[in-house]
């Protein structure tokens, strides 16, 4: 039984595609498919209930093109600024709800939000400023955002940095993975969808190459595997594409997907 949607906002890198100023022939493409803004992902039930999983610089464009009308909270992984720098486009929500906006995160994560938006914190906001209500999480923990089926918070190592990933029912969404630990492979026993970042062909120091999330799929096992968080690198989606094993395949921009608890 489908007990939510999950829609990928967008599947580029911290400088999406096309980049600003290249010449390459995957940035100039007119596929829609090779046109990816940064990556975050929408989480939302039947019931209009709605998570957004990161918050980039095209938070604002994303939500139009979602039709997001409203959102219960986000869910930030980290907090470099291709995840992060978008909170200020949740204003609407919070003129809409007359209330702070909530922001699971862990809290390395609360001081960076506190820091780079301290007007949504400030004891006199000017008018017009976003309030922002910080609610600590850790991984392991179970979240439960309005009639969402319950979303599992796993540990995802990007590089040094220790990030989240997610799980709900059959789906993991995990982005800027290079490692992940022991229990966190634990928990990705029997999934149906898959969400792995694959940066690019070459390896890279805090991020998965294609070929590292290949191989990491296969162990994992997933029924569908779905690559996010990718560059202009990479080539162009449907050259890529074509060359995946069964199972496997590249994500785009507005993609969803049923989500079963």
């Amino acid at each position: 039984m489908s007990a939510a949607t999950l829609t990928l906002l967008g599947t580029g890198t911290s400088q999406g595609v096309p980049v600003v100023g290249c010449t390459c022939p995957v940035c100039r493409s007119d596929d829609p498919h090779d046109q990816r803004l940064r990556t975050a992902a929408l989480l939302r039930a039947r019931s209009g209930s709605a998570l957004l999983v990161d918050c980039g610089p095209d938070a604002r464009a994303q939500m139009l093109a979602a039709g997001v009308m409203d959102l219960d909270a986000v869910l930030i992984t980290h907090e470099h600024n291709d995840h992060i720098i978008g909170l200020d486009d949740l204003r609407p929500f919070v003129f809409k709800r007359r209330a702070p906006f909530r922001i699971y995160a862990e809290p390395r994560v609360q001081a960076s939000i506190r820091q780079r938006f301290a007007y949504a914190f400030a004891e006199r906001p000017y008018p017009g400023a976003p309030r922002f209500e910080l609610v600590a999480v850790t991984p392991g923990q179970m979240l439960q955002v309005g009639d969402l089926p319950p979303v599992e918070l796993l540990r995802v190592q990007h590089g040094e940095l220790p990030i989240l990933g997610l799980r709900v029912g059959d789906t993991a969404y995990l982005t800027d993975v290079k490692t992940l630990p022991a229990e966190t492979t634990d928990r990705l026993a029997g999934l149906g969808q898959l969400f792995l970042s694959a940066l690019h062909h070459q390896e890279h120091h805090s991020h998965l190459s294609l070929g590292g999330a290949l191989e990491l799929a296969g162990r994992l096992g997933a029924r569908q595997t779905t690559l996010i968080h990718m560059s202009h690198l990479m080539g162009f989606h449907a050259d890529v594409d074509a060359q995946l094993p069964g199972g496997v395949r590249l994500g785009f921009d507005g993609l969803h997907v049923s989500v079963t608890a």
